[in-house]
């Protein structure tokens, strides 16, 4: 800040001259002392906060006495699996009361490198939403599968210090931590030399093994899913992000643990958050609303969002409405509801009555568009040759990203080839490498899936994000990989050899280039065919649900394009039980 600037802000707060915007008449919510102070004046100079009390201004907005909140921070977001990229996120997620978001790109550098991490950041700078970003520490998240990087201890050490990335995402490889991996300890020391975060993700760690994680510097963990693992972590020093997003639920199995005691270590996150959730459902907005129907007390529920997340974030000049720091303001019409009326950042307007203000810029996809390098993929690869017909099968568990280790007895035909049973809801599933022209394909049986006749195919697939095809027959799989390359990426729907469904994802094979609203729709109708034409159980959201069946680091069993995996003894199992 420049002494003139200084000057100025002082000259606002002390009331010498006028601001240059004031927020009339509100009831500003005070995070600081959990009260309510109402007909208050928010004096704002050049995107500061200087003063709350009684204020005239070059220009004044009545805000009619609605609630004055700080702007909501989400506190771990994947951008891409919203499936917009940054610039649009913005434009969603504002309207719903965000000023701040700290987002994990591992899915994009997972796939595109260093490249990918440079693009986020630049296109990041196209939207007024405050994009934060952690570095990926897991690429790729485990030594299990084949990615499009490999990003090292070494390769980390100059991104690392940028300033608008905070520190290390998510360390998903939490046995490296705890066994104390000569890699993970030189990734670990990247953000603690440097002085930055480490985000956590440490899902069933218990006992001595958790503490070992906690010991290791680790800050933060969304992977609770249960009150005991909740209250485990914040004993042990971690902050804990609850998490509402559109796979997994936690939230309100986490709030019967809040209470007034602890509450202050307790944050609000997204993790993934699709576009048709936020347009039907909001955000942060209502992650609110969820706390304040579970018995949390608003203000309470506001500091989650808002100055709890400043401050373990680091993020000292956000977080409240009070001198000398950012004017990210929400003018919210109650307490209950949580309806967003205005939106502010850094004293700007950015969004009236649900709609982004600013004019939506692009920033250049050369970079990341998607590539597909697979070899040698042909329709023999998908045939399923077992020793035995007692198989071990990915059971799928409604309503979140764990699986079900499960055992059954399936149909062989004379050369010893899985045979799909319409009764069984067992079907094949395979994961196509696509980066770097190994050749892998691997071959699972899901059940639980639902799939009665044709072949889902995405090159959304955690957190590598090679082909992941689920189907009943290898002519329809065959046709759903072979044409999803051709589209550039996405997801596709197959049916008795032609395309019932599709949406392109040039954005690295993850993201579109379209608005919110057109993936929405799309995906709206993707799911009805996918229910209508292809039989999927209505139990399961059909592209969610297989986005995470490649995903090695949840548990129970996962498929990557190496084999069949157990998570919990992060180790390859053969298909024969």
């Amino acid at each position: 800040m420049q002494k003139e600037a200084l000057k100025k802000l002082l000259d606002v707060a002390a009331d010498r001259i006028p601001a240059d915007l004031v927020i009339k008449n509100c009831k500003v919510v005070d995070v600081y002392r959990s009260v309510i102070t109402e007909n208050q004046d928010i004096a704002i100079s050049d995107g500061l906060i200087a003063g709350v009390g009684s204020y005239q201004g070059k220009r004044e907005i009545d805000a009619q006495g609605r609630f004055a909140s700080p702007g909501f921070i989400d506190t771990h977001i994947h951008i891409e699996s919203s499936y917009v990229p940054p610039e649009e996120i913005g434009r969603l997620l504002v309207p719903h009361g965000a000023t701040t978001i700290i987002a994990d790109p591992h899915e994009i550098v997972n796939v595109c490198g260093l490249d990918g991490m440079d693009y986020m950041l630049k296109a990041a700078e196209a939207t007024k939403l405050d994009i934060k970003y952690m570095l990926p520490s897991c690429v790729p998240a485990t030594p299990f599968e084949h990615a499009g990087a490999v990003i090292d201890a070494q390769m980390m050490r100059e991104p690392i210090k940028n300033s608008r990335i905070l520190g290390l995402g998510e360390f998903m490889n939490y046995p490296g931590v705890v066994f104390a991996d000569d890699e993970v300890l030189n990734k670990l020391l990247v953000a603690k030399n440097e002085g930055k975060l480490i985000d956590g993700h440490s899902p069933g760690l218990e006992g001595s093994e958790l503490n070992a994680y906690a010991a290791a510097g680790i800050h933060t963990d969304h992977e609770c899913s249960t009150v005991e693992e909740m209250l485990d972590r914040i004993s042990r020093g971690l902050y804990v992000l609850l998490r509402e997003g559109s796979a997994c639920h936690n939230l309100r199995t986490l709030l019967k643990a809040v209470t007034p005691a602890n509450s202050r270590r307790c944050l609000l996150c997204s993790d993934d958050r699709q576009p048709e959730t936020i347009l039907k459902l909001g955000h942060l907005d209502n992650h609110l609303r969820i706390c304040v129907e579970e018995g949390i007390d608003p203000i309470a529920a506001i500091q989650m969002a808002s100055l709890n997340a400043a401050e373990c974030f680091r993020l000292y000049d956000r977080g409240a409405i009070a001198p000398g720091l950012r004017a990210d303001i929400v003018l919210l019409d109650d307490l209950n509801g949580f309806c967003v009326r205005r939106v502010f950042i850094q004293g700007e307007e950015i969004a009236k009555d649900g709609t982004y203000l600013p004019e939506v810029r692009r920033f250049d996809l050369s970079a990341v568009r998607g590539s597909f390098h697979v070899r040698d993929f042909r329709a023999e690869k998908l045939r399923l040759r077992l020793k035995s017909s007692h198989v071990n099968v990915i059971d799928i568990v409604p309503g979140g990203v764990v699986t079900g280790k499960g055992v059954a007895d399936v149909i062989l035909d004379e050369q010893g080839e899985f045979v799909c049973q319409p009764g069984q809801d067992i079907v094949k599933i395979a994961v196509v490498e696509r980066h770097q022209n190994t050749g892998n394909v691997a071959l699972g049986l899901l059940r639980g899936y639902g799939i009665r006749s044709g072949a889902v195919a995405l090159s959304i697939a955690h957190d590598s994000h090679n082909i992941i095809v689920v189907g009943t027959n290898d002519a329809d799989m065959a046709f759903a990989v072979e044409q999803l390359i051709v589209q550039n990426g996405g997801i596709i729907l197959v049916k008795d050899g032609q395309i019932i469904n599709s949406m392109p994802m040039v954005v690295g094979g993850i993201m579109s280039d379209r608005t919110g609203e057109w993936v929405s729709e799309k995906l709206t109708e993707i799911h009805a065919d996918a229910y209508e034409q292809l039989g999927i159980s209505r139990d399961v959201e059909p592209v969610m649900t297989l986005c995470f069946m490649s995903l090695a680091v949840i548990p129970e069993l996962k498929l990557t394009d190496m084999g069949l995996f157990d998570v919990t003894k992060f180790a390859f199992i053969p298909l024969e039980a």
